[in-house]
């Protein structure tokens, strides 16, 4: 067996989606109730947008020309002074489903074990997300979330011939930084997977072998709500992880959508968007991280007895003593 390399392999991460898992509205609402935007009707003009774009012959990504029109909104005045420390501070009035963010510290201390602890097993918690990562950073889970994948905001683009070594200015947000959708949530995953956010110098095209990848996919759980979520699921569980689907419990609608999914195969599991001790998604979530644990500690005395070479023995000759 080769020796390792970049990573000890012993982290667990748990990835979640965020709008109706996590939370139970689109983490945009504080946003429009600061400024006083009536929430239903900027959704049906961003539901709109991509028809009224293409009569120009422009195509428009439906996941997140959004974006583009939160940014339309602070150029028209709508939002005025809407800066990313402004969006941060909205997170703090992010509603989420019962019993979060109290899970994330149960879910943590399944590792906290003597037999645990001595293999420095890890539990880390991402967030990857079509929505903003700065409303994420500012929300009551931030402070268990490794990492978060979501879209971002600049204030003060650089212009032609800005000296670049200065920091940048502050001021409402006026240009998209970066984005994720659907598909790309996928790229996200393969981040986790290899430690790009461990590393600097990795890049998710960088050539890493399976052996060495900070998380392997079999050491993941990705929990989200629905049908935008198939790309993630399938990367996830057809590389070895466990895949979990919720509904908000009282939702007809989404169970019967969910169970659609399980039906097909596209998740291992569902269950409702309750995290309180006792619910079965809690149950759920807590037994297949120890079975995760307990794996990743079984591979690795299965790997030390391999290497480590046996007492040597007397042969028996045939003679007696």
């Amino acid at each position: 067996m080769a020796e390792k390399g970049l990573f000890l392999q012993n982290v667990i991460a748990v990835i979640w989606d965020f709008d109706k898992t996590l939370s139970p509205h689109y983490m945009q609402r504080p946003l429009f109730e600061a400024y006083g935007i009536d929430e239903p009707a900027f959704w049906a003009e961003v539901h709109a947008l991509p028809g009224y774009y293409a009569k120009a012959g422009i195509k428009v990504q439906h996941d997140t020309c959004y974006l583009g029109h939160l940014l339309s909104y602070v150029k028209a005045g709508r939002m005025p002074g809407l800066t990313n420390a402004k969006l941060r501070e909205l997170g703090a009035h992010i509603e989420f489903f019962a019993g979060v963010p109290e899970l994330f510290a149960r879910l943590n201390a399944i590792l906290d074990t003597p037999a645990f602890r001595e293999g420095d097993l890890r539990l880390e918690h991402y967030v990857v997300s079509t929505g903003l990562a700065e409303v994420i950073r500012g929300s009551a889970v931030a402070e268990y979330l490794e990492g978060v994948w979501a879209s971002e905001f600049i204030e003060c683009p650089a212009g032609p011939g800005t000296d670049l070594s200065r920091v940048p200015e502050r001021g409402p947000i006026s240009q998209i930084a970066g984005f994720l959708d659907n598909t790309t949530k996928t790229r996200a995953l393969f981040e986790i997977n290899k430690g790009v956010n461990k590393l600097p110098s990795m890049t998710v095209n960088s050539t890493v072998p399976e052996e060495e990848r900070r998380v392997p996919f079999k050491n993941m759980i990705y929990i989200a709500d629905g049908p935008s979520d198939i790309p993630s699921f399938s990367v996830v569980r057809r590389s070895g992880g466990l895949t979990y689907a919720v509904y908000a419990p009282e939702s007809e609608e989404q169970f019967e959508q969910v169970t659609r999914l399980h039906e097909s195969r596209r998740v291992d599991m569902v269950g409702p968007a309750d995290y309180r001790e006792g619910t079965a998604t809690d149950r759920w979530l807590r037994f297949q991280i120890r079975r995760l644990a307990q794996r990743i500690m079984d591979e690795r005395r299965a790997a030390l007895e391999k290497r480590v070479d046996r007492e040597p023995v007397h042969l028996d000759d045939g003679e007696k003593a």
